[in-house]
């Protein structure tokens, strides 16, 4: 379906557009400028055939993203429109759902504090060792397997306090966790409580170490059962279950933007020669990265709790809304010359990649220092880095809540 079709009054009964816009995560959609322009609330289609609210332009963006009248928990209830079949719970949709004390909200926030001693330098230190594992074996390289995917286990596995030697087999269950589906199938759901025993049996083992022994949120949680009366109702399977959304919300989202900001400064090489020549510039330049990045699939989705008009559209209760961040953060309105990823990019206006409002990304500051970091020792270590194939050779996940490349080969 043509976005001309969908402009203009009348829009409601107008054809919808098919979600996704594309797979691919390295073009930007062609529908989203004349969106943006024509239809900045348009008429969709999800994966599931249900209809949504499509916002393409970043002031409307915003208004949804900090409003509370549009809910992201209740995108889980029985009955409402979807993107596309739940694969994880719905009790467990709204990751932070069991974190309904001030002691359990405490140990989350402290666990995802990038400043807490020595992470930084066991990052960096953990970025070398997957080069040195690279270039040992030798270009061509796949550098999402081989580093993006280890980097973002490793930064969550100690976040956590769970071993490193465990990122494969918590990582594949990311693959069926965070898949995009038509109906629901019955082994989602066995495939998330597998991985919330592997978490219950990690706090045991945390409770029976010693409490200076501790680590990582686990560690903290063990605490808590022991010392917070507040968190006392908790279950060893409702702790676990915060881990295990911890885990997979941060390391598929850490992990895929960095295979697709690797991937947009490899098609500019002569970005990473800046950035090897400004390295001050790194906080900055993964700023614009992150508004750059079009790994987000089907939109950050909403539910109206009730009739709200958004631009010149009312939308009606219960209706879902997809909030298109490659429409927002390539908005003019918001960002000069936004078709252009400038590193140097200076903009009154925040990019949208971490949402906005009561759902802002708690671990935002985190995501930025696993990016830096990675960036800076793969732009130290490899200066030749360059990829491996044609851009337009790479094959793009289909199925699956982040765009993102199955390989992304590469030589130095």
């Amino acid at each position: 379906m043509s976005v001309e079709q969908l402009e203009g009054p009348g829009t409601a009964e107008r054809p919808l557009l098919d979600l996704p816009l594309s797979r691919r995560g390295d073009v930007l959609p062609q529908e989203c400028a004349r969106l943006r322009e024509k239809a900045p609330v348009a008429r969709g289609r999800t994966l599931t055939g249900d209809p949504a609210w499509l916002v393409s332009s970043y002031a409307l963006a915003k208004q949804v993203l900090e409003d509370e009248r549009f809910s992201l928990k209740d995108t889980a209830n029985a009955g409402v429109p979807r993107q596309y079949a739940l694969t994880i719970p719905p009790e467990v949709v709204n990751n932070m759902g069991n974190i309904n004390s001030a002691g359990l909200r405490n140990a989350v926030m402290k666990a995802l504090n990038p400043r807490q001693k020595g992470l930084r330098d066991l990052l960096r230190a953990r970025a070398g060792e997957l080069v040195d594992a690279l270039v040992a074996e030798g270009g061509p390289a796949d550098l999402r397997a081989g580093f993006a995917d280890p980097f973002s286990a490793a930064l969550h596995c100690q976040v956590l306090g769970v071993p490193f030697e465990d990122r494969r087999r918590l990582m594949s269950g990311l693959d069926v966790a965070f898949m995009t589906a038509r109906e629901p199938f019955a082994d989602s759901a066995l495939n998330w409580y597998k991985d919330v025993g592997y978490f219950a049996d990690r706090l045991t083992d945390q409770l029976a170490l010693a409490p200076e022994e501790r680590t990582g949120l686990l560690g903290r949680f063990a605490g808590l059962k022991e010392a917070d009366p507040e968190s006392a109702h908790l279950t060893d399977d409702m702790f676990a279950t915060v881990a295990v959304s911890l885990f997979g919300a941060g390391a598929v989202s850490t992990s895929a933007f960095l295979t697709l900001a690797v991937l947009a400064l490899l098609q500019r090489p002569e970005l990473i020669g800046y950035l090897r020549r400004h390295p001050e510039r790194m906080a900055g330049a993964v700023e614009e990265l992150l508004r750059w990045n079009l790994s987000v699939g089907d939109g950050l989705p909403r539910i109206a709790l009730a009739d709200i008009r958004v631009g010149e559209v009312l939308v009606k209760e219960g209706e879902l809304v997809l909030v298109l961040l490659e429409g927002a953060n390539f908005d003019p309105e918001a960002f000069e010359r936004p078709e252009e990823l400038d590193l140097e990019r200076e903009s009154a206006h925040p990019h949208l990649a971490f949402g906005a409002g009561r759902h802002f990304c708690p671990a935002s500051a985190l995501g930025r220092a696993h990016a830096e970091i990675a960036l800076e020792v793969l732009v130290d270590r490899l200066p030749g880095l360059r990829l491996a194939v044609p851009s337009e050779n790479l094959v793009w996940r289909t199925g699956f809540i982040k765009r993102l490349p199955e390989r992304l080969p590469v030589a130095w």
